[in-house]
């Protein structure tokens, strides 16, 4: 990526993927994650899309390699099912 492929999103707890490629996924999903977890935003709902389950696996390898990730489940019917992941972060500890 060079600068010109930035994108500032949101830190409101919500990640939609759905316009990103498979392959800029995992960076985002934890970029994301990082930067949520700085700003104290400790649920985080990952919208990744039903379709084949590519998204979502390479979700779950990301969020499988993350020691402050929790906790992550699909998320209820309303909130998308198995189309978006809930995930729980732990706070950042402050020295």
């Amino acid at each position: 990526m060079n600068n010109e492929d930035f994108v500032e999103l949101p830190l409101d707890g919500i990640l939609d993927l759905h316009t990103f490629s498979p392959r800029d996924v995992a960076s985002v999903v934890e970029e994301y994650l990082i930067a949520c977890r700085i700003e104290g935003v400790l649920a985080v709902r990952i919208i990744h899309g039903k379709g084949k389950g590519v998204q979502k696996r390479i979700v779950r390898q990301v969020l499988e390699g993350l020691d402050f990730v929790l906790r992550y489940r699909d998320a209820e019917v309303a909130s998308g099912g198995w189309g978006a992941m809930i995930v729980t972060l732990s706070p950042q500890d402050h020295d």
